[in-house]
């Protein structure tokens, strides 16, 4: 059996943040189970093959909610356990069985399905202002606006407040929330669920045609979400709901822009964009990577995890393993990717999947339409957020024209 020593972070490292596919080749080939820190310092064990990862998705002994495996004392044990259980993204079955069927019919295909023309609609009045300034930042002007009005009108949520939503999201995933294994309170999560409260209160009295108003009148089994659980459904839903479209549309552009065949070959035939949105989760990989914890002692490719033991399980790794995909590092739009795990696999299979990938076709069919001359402006302005899950753009400069 092996055992491994922990080594030190890659994740504070600014090569990691500019690169983490050369990362991940090297951990695939030389140890696909690396043992390492996060920048807080606690263990993890990152697992990057995909044979590795897609059986670890599916594993019911890798578990979502830490609370589960681990004691934290009184308050903690008490007070997270129970955040934690009224959060899809950390909750164990049964809970989030009950939780994931209770907000399911919200994002059935056919329901999103019949979103395409307002997201067409908001996709081209996008397009023609960033269009008439020439030169524009990709980042603010389409690929940030696009699903915030989105996900903001499917919560009922005014325009008005479309930049605060966005401000409160950036800093609560900048916090490590997602990474953490305690709950990260932050003012902005305080004033997101604030604001989410009073959203909630008045869709009680006054229901609509919204996400929010469906989350309170849904019924399974003669059993409703509650207060709390609203709350941080709608908060998740936010969060999960635009930033990985953000990064999906910004990386995806970026990745189309610097091979400028795959661009032209994706205007010249619009038909592709379907498959291409495919390829690009694959190659460019909006979230990089789920967190699990081991229920029990196991083993993943013949190293030995304890049980508690922090695990990553990195779905960008595994999209550029060259033994599933024949040319896993680079990116050609004309192949399908239907293999991709970005979406993730098993029980957590990503709830807003097919919303994704409906914004992300219609945004570059419409791109491909109406700025087939777009090309980037200063690659030195380009810079990546912080972060570990999730890997996106601060900015894209792009220009339309010579």
């Amino acid at each position: 059996m092996v055992h491994q020593q922990a080594q030190q972070s890659p994740y504070s490292d600014p090569d990691y943040r500019a690169d983490p596919y050369a990362w991940y080749a090297r951990w695939r080939d030389a140890e696909p189970v690396h043992r390492t820190t996060l920048p807080s310092g606690a263990p993890v064990y990152v697992v990057t093959r995909y044979a590795d990862v897609l059986a670890a998705l599916k594993d019911d002994r890798l578990i979502k909610n830490v609370y589960n495996v681990r004691h934290h004392g009184w308050l903690a044990q008490r007070l997270w356990r129970r955040f934690a259980d009224s959060n899809m993204l950390k909750a164990d079955p049964p809970v989030h069985t009950r939780l994931r069927r209770l907000a399911s019919d919200a994002f059935q295909p056919r329901r999103i399905a019949r979103m395409r023309p307002d997201i067409e609609r908001i996709a081209d009045v996008l397009i023609a202002r960033a269009s008439a300034k020439r030169a524009f930042d990709f980042i603010a002007d389409i690929a940030l606006p696009l699903p915030i009005h989105v996900i903001s009108g499917m919560l009922g949520v005014p325009e008005r407040d479309h930049g605060r939503f966005h401000a409160w999201s950036n800093a609560i995933i900048a916090s490590g929330v997602l990474s953490s294994e305690r709950m990260v309170v932050t003012r902005e999560m305080l004033a997101l669920s604030r604001y989410m409260r009073r959203l909630i209160a008045e869709r009680r009295r006054h229901p609509g045609d919204d996400v929010v108003s469906q989350l309170i009148a849904a019924e399974v089994n003669g059993e409703r979400l509650s207060h709390t659980e609203l709350v941080v459904t709608t908060i998740l839903l936010l969060i999960a709901g635009h930033e990985t479209t953000v990064n999906l549309l910004g990386n995806g552009m970026l990745a189309l822009l610097q091979q400028p065949e795959q661009w032209r070959l994706l205007c010249a035939e619009p038909a592709r964009v379907p498959a291409a949105v495919e390829e690009l989760l694959r190659h460019v990989n909006p979230v990089q990577l789920v967190n699990r914890y081991a229920a029990v002692d196991m083993d993943i490719a013949g190293v030995r995890i304890p049980r508690g033991a922090h695990v990553q399980l990195v779905v960008a790794s595994a999209n550029h393993d060259a033994t599933v995909f024949a040319q896993a590092g680079a990116l050609d739009v004309a192949t399908e990717s239907g293999r991709h795990l970005a979406f993730s696999q098993g029980i957590h299979y990503c709830l807003g999947a097919p919303l994704a990938r409906l914004e992300g076709v219609v945004a570059f069919e419409r791109l491909t339409q109406c700025l087939p001359n777009l090309h980037l402006a200063d690659p030195t302005h380009i810079a990546w957020k912080d972060g570990i899950e999730l890997r996106g753009l601060m900015r894209l400069p792009v220009m339309v024209g010579g």
